[in-house]
């Protein structure tokens, strides 16, 4: 006999689990599938961030020094797999086309009410959740380091920008005042901005298990094991899990880089594309310690401090996402980091590695799909699925429940692929 519920989620990420915690909290019953433990995907290997001051989405570089770096591998902040270019290639054309100045401007201001929803979201599931997930986060911003004043100066103006526009917090720090609040980095740095108002978490696997715990609290019910797509019946949706069939009057699709091996069976081809990154955590040499998070912008690697040590975190790598790992930029990011901080041993067998779902617009994807009733789908965060996941599942719960949602979801719909999808 089929298990019923009001909700069935696919994916145990940190969209998934904020989707649940969302609708428990409007009375619905949900029952959460993932084949791995929750929050052990995408959302356990990143840098931690909770980015409010991430406006801008990461757009596909257009200048010809960065293309050359990247083309002929030299860049440590973008790689490519060259036998996965074919396929990639036409959402990467797009990616291209959408990061175009007059595009991306108006990329910038859809997705920036989406990011001021990152805080809010995030500090509500944390009082919730209780004391453990609070004295995880770190309330004192982060660096954006460079090492050249060209560098530096070019961002600080956009930092004035952004700040007049969307009211973000930032100081722009001199070498000087950088080495009073790190006082390990080595050197190698004219200075940093300090963006103020962002939260970093010392463990982002761990926050997630504390919002999986809350779920659990809330009634929520956790099915391990791979499901087999998703099929419309009439009351609603249904998908098999070793045999066992669960059943919701609604469905989401929150399977991150997964999400195709459900939604292309259903007709919905959309131009998903991933990223892949990597990350290693390490000792330090002596007593050096890192104060708060330091992304090297001019190289394209992040040093977190993090409760298993530094964690060091790599850019982006162009690859399919299922092949074999390929750690180049890895290598390149620790010895590029002992330039500056230093690095210790090594504190993991082998390098995490994991997969970012992209559109090429820069947008995720929230909300309704458009040609069946009670699915939705949040997928295609990219760099900032754990800055967005509860946000997200706050949009997708007051969507699926009726309720005015918080911010405009129109620019996060599916429609927007709709005229290039098959069926």
């Amino acid at each position: 006999m089929a298990q019923a519920s009001d909700v069935v989620i696919l994916g145990a990420g940190i969209v998934g689990i904020a989707t649940g915690i969302h609708l428990l909290r409007r009375g619905r019953s949900v029952t959460l599938v993932d084949k791995r433990e929750p929050g052990h995907e995408t959302s356990f290997g990143n840098a931690g961030i909770i980015q409010r001051e991430g406006v801008r989405p990461h757009p596909f570089p257009r200048d010809l020094h960065m293309l050359l770096q990247v083309g002929l591998h030299l860049s440590t902040a973008a790689r490519y797999e060259p036998l996965a270019l074919p396929r990639l290639a036409p959402a990467l054309l797009r990616y291209w086309w959408a990061s175009s100045p007059e595009h991306y401007r108006r990329v910038v201001r859809a997705y920036a009410p989406l990011i001021g929803r990152s805080i809010v979201t995030h500090a509500d599931l944390m009082v919730e959740a209780g004391p453990q997930a609070e004295a995880l986060v770190s309330k004192g911003g982060w660096l954006l380091a460079f090492r050249s004043e060209k560098g530096l100066r070019h961002e600080a103006e956009k930092a004035q920008g952004d700040a007049a526009e969307f009211g973000i917090g930032h100081k722009v720090v001199e070498w000087p005042e950088l080495q009073r609040m790190e006082p390990s980095l080595i050197g190698g740095l004219v200075g940093a901005i300090h963006w103020t108002d962002p939260w970093t978490v010392r463990d982002p696997g761990a926050l997630v298990s504390e919002y999986f715990a809350l779920f659990q609290r809330l009634g929520g019910v956790f099915v391990q094991g791979t499901a087999d797509g998703l099929t419309e019946t009439n009351g609603g949706w249904s998908t098999e899990v070793d045999g066992a069939t669960y059943q919701g009057r609604q469905a989401v699709i929150a399977l991150g880089p997964w999400a195709p091996e459900v939604l292309d069976k259903l007709g919905y081809y959309l131009p998903l594309f991933v990223k892949r990154g990597y990350h290693m955590h390490y000792g330090t040499q002596g007593n050096a310690m890192l104060n708060r998070l330091v992304l090297d912008a001019e190289v394209g690697y992040v040093l977190a401090p993090m409760a298993r040590g530094i964690r060091l975190t790599t850019g982006a790598e162009f690859a399919m996402r299922d092949a074999a790992p390929t750690p180049v930029q890895l290598g390149k990011a620790e010895r590029a980091a002992q330039e500056i901080f230093p690095l210790g041993e090594r504190r993991d067998p082998e390098p995490w590695k994991g997969a970012r779902p992209c559109t090429p617009d820069m947008m995720p994807i929230i909300g309704k799909a458009p040609r069946h009733e009670g699915l939705f789908v949040g997928v295609g965060h990219a760099h900032h699925g754990f800055t967005l996941g509860p946000a997200t599942g706050e949009l997708l719960a007051q969507q699926m429940t009726g309720e005015p949602t918080a911010i405009d979801t129109k620019p996060f719909g599916m429609e927007r692929f709709l005229g290039r999808m098959g069926r």
